[in-house]
């Protein structure tokens, strides 16, 4: 099994079931510690190249997903994923899209919808998921 993230670590969100995860904006540097084994990257354009294995979810910026089922399938593999590896979360900023992403596997993870976005600001940024249509798409999302 791999070592996962520090739960006090800045940026990792503990749901839950335990599992955790680790949410950053990618203009900030990467931080210290042990590196992801797997990130799920959520921009308009291509991620740059990582030495660990990822995946690229095409979401401009302040929107919603190009592709909801794409997103939905990407979002649900880094929550089973979170069961036995690092998995890192990551848009520019690190707080709409990322927080929006994580309040989306809180979801997964069993926490009522309507709650998750309140879940998300308690325990990883307080200014998470920054749109109206950000905080509805977890309000609709479904596993």
């Amino acid at each position: 099994m791999t070592e996962t993230w520090q739960a006090t670590a800045p940026g990792v969100l503990r749901l839950p079931s335990g599992r955790l995860i680790r949410g950053r904006g990618l203009r900030k540097p990467l931080p210290d510690g042990p590196l992801p084994t797997y990130a799920v990257y959520l921009l308009g354009k291509q991620p740059p190249e990582v030495p660990w294995e990822s995946r690229w979810v095409r979401w401009p910026d302040f929107r919603l997903p190009r592709s909801h089922a794409q997103a939905r399938e990407a979002l649900r593999d880094a929550w089973s994923r979170a069961d036995t590896e690092r998995v890192e979360i990551a848009c520019a900023g690190g707080r709409g899209r990322t927080g929006t992403a994580l309040a989306c596997i809180a979801v997964l993870d069993g926490v009522p919808a309507d709650q998750a976005v309140a879940f998300v600001r308690r325990n990883y940024d307080s200014h998470a998921v920054e749109t109206p249509w950000q905080k509805r798409y977890v309000r609709r999302f479904s596993g």
